[in-house]
């Protein structure tokens, strides 16, 4: 869903503008994408979180469009360039709004791909659940190879964001991650902590294996 769908018609107006800016020179999103919030909209986004951990705000969702119009007026290098900048001068609400958009750049690109990933590792080291959620969440995980995107699921985890926020893991969960998933509860229980709920969703995807066995979540 797009901000245009959630946003009053005062809201787009002034979304429509600034997209217009930005289209005709493309430098302005560093100025303009900080002022998003207060110039367009605030608030939750179709998720109704308002922490943006379980989904885009509606922040995120304009400037996601600011980020759509950057890729399109733009070569992917470039545009890639300009998105790495905010993203690495913004705050966390602007690197979620970043991270949320990572899948507008174009993948098959070589280079792309790579700055793609390195933005992605850059959130998932960190213990901002909104962080690692919105990467977590991302259509770009499908950059990532199976040891990355396992590791994406362990943080979340880790962290305690909704393993069900993860990109691919309907069609990526394996036997390597539940093994994973299983030392982890394993991990816990010995340390007398309790386990995530959450593991049983990659567990018990695999009931003929042991893996599901043993600690209980708690």
């Amino acid at each position: 869903m797009s901000a245009l769908d959630l946003l009053d018609d005062q809201a787009r107006s002034v979304l429509d503008a600034l997209c217009a800016q930005v289209a005709g020179r493309p430098s302005l999103v560093a100025v303009l994408f900080p002022a998003v919030g207060r110039r367009v909209a605030r608030g939750p986004g179709p998720s109704g979180d308002p922490t943006g951990t379980l989904g885009p705000t509606l922040e995120d969702l304009a400037r996601i469009e600011l980020l759509r119009t950057v890729v399109e007026s733009l070569p992917p290098t470039d545009a890639a360039t300009e998105i790495t900048d905010l993203y690495g001068y913004g705050d966390a609400d602007e690197k979620r709004a970043v991270l949320h958009g990572l899948h507008l750049l174009d993948g098959t690109v070589p280079e792309v791909a790579e700055t793609v990933r390195d933005l992605l590792a850059d959130a998932l080291r960190t213990n901002d659940t909104r962080l690692v959620a919105a990467a977590a969440a991302s259509g770009a995980q499908s950059l990532l190879d199976d040891h990355a995107w396992r590791q994406t699921v362990l943080k979340c985890l880790f962290v305690g964001v909704p393993l069900r926020l993860v990109a691919g893991l309907d069609t990526r969960a394996d036997l390597e991650l539940a093994r994973m998933c299983a030392d982890f509860a394993h991990e816990r229980s010995a340390a007398g902590r309790s386990v995530p709920a959450d593991t049983r969703l990659v567990l018990d995807r695999f009931p003929e294996h042991p893996f599901h066995e043993g600690p209980q979540e708690g």
